[in-house]
């Protein structure tokens, strides 16, 4: 019989412990006080490679090992799952492709190409990589790292859920960055199975609100009229037919969409209240939070900081911006 997420999720905890940290809650005094109730990050900035992919990719690699040594790895990534994965592909001096979209921020770029690993461009959105990557590992015989439509990473990202719950069992929401949906729906499906009361809502950006989208049609759909985005880790659409949307459908209570100022100010109030560098998707949770207090005053709130690999000179620009 095929185990449960969460089994799955409490197989990839006792895996992934060499790769990947079980990082802090870190509670937010200022805003805690400000909402009326108690308000933690977790803290993803924090893992290796700056984003919580390292749990999902490793998951993946671990489970698949053996394979991976002998064919070689494909992934497809705007850049965060790229890291991850090239982080543990090194340390298992395992073979790697990525493939990465044009909209690949700067550093992230760079940091991929830092890990000698080779790259394919792909003249289109970060959908278009994954079909391509996808087709040449089915080609090539070697092993796909999905960055969010796969169980095995989805239970990877699931970890951070299991984490929450035993440092904090008392928590009522998490607040979490949406994207391709693999860290949502991992968190879900293991916060509602140990506890079904505990509330999850998604935060997407409005230019790129493929999942809130799909949502209001009531299937997966990427016919969306995207924009650019500071949450760029999280733009575009879905691999067609992905399974992290059903989850989402089953598991998260909602999903809220934040406009590009609100990102700028969560990013600006993640350093001055809480010390922390966070990029744009990272800075979604407490963009949602912010804009939308009606939903979580009061209440004991995680928010997921997904990631923390933002250019310097951008950082800076937004930061700095008022002096």
């Amino acid at each position: 019989m095929k185990a449960s997420l969460k089994d799955q999720t409490e197989e990839a905890n006792g895996r992934i412990r060499n790769h990947a940290f079980w990082t802090p809650l870190s509670e937010s005094l200022e805003l805690s006080a400000r909402l009326g109730g108690r308000l933690y990050l977790k803290l993803e900035n924090t893992q290796p490679t700056g984003s919580f992919k390292i749990r999902g990719a490793s998951n993946k690699i671990l489970a698949n090992l053996e394979s991976c040594r002998q064919r070689g790895v494909v992934a497809a990534s705007t850049g965060n799952h790229g890291l991850a994965v090239s982080e543990v592909c090194r340390q298992a001096g395992l073979a790697l492709e990525v493939f990465v979209p044009g909209t690949i921020s700067e550093i992230k770029k760079r940091h991929l190409e830092e890990y000698g690993v080779r790259l394919r461009m792909i003249d289109g959105p970060c959908q278009q990589a994954e079909k391509l990557a996808r087709r040449e590992a089915d080609l090539s015989g070697r092993v796909f790292v999905s960055p969010y439509n796969d169980e095995q990473v989805i239970a990877g990202q699931g970890t951070c859920g299991l984490e929450i719950f035993q440092d904090w069992p008392e928590v009522e929401e998490v607040v979490v960055p949406v994207g391709g949906g693999g860290l949502i729906a991992g968190i879900a499906c293991y916060l509602k199975e140990k506890k079904p009361s505990v509330s999850i809502t998604g935060i997407e950006p409005e230019n790129s609100a493929y999942i809130k989208h799909s949502l209001r049609l009531g299937r997966l759909d990427n016919d969306f009229s995207e924009k650019p985005t500071l949450a760029e880790a999280v733009a575009g659409g879905l691999e067609e037919g992905s399974m992290t949307f059903e989850l989402i459908q089953r598991y998260v209570d909602r999903v809220l969409t934040v406009t590009e100022e609100a990102i700028i100010q969560a990013i600006i109030i993640s350093f001055r209240l809480n010390c922390q560098q966070v990029e744009g998707a990272g800075a979604l949770s407490l963009a949602g939070i912010r804009s939308y207090p009606e939903f979580f005053s009061g209440k004991k709130l995680v928010a997921v900081v997904s990631g923390g690999n933002i250019e310097d000179k951008l950082w800076e620009k937004i930061v700095f911006r008022d002096g």
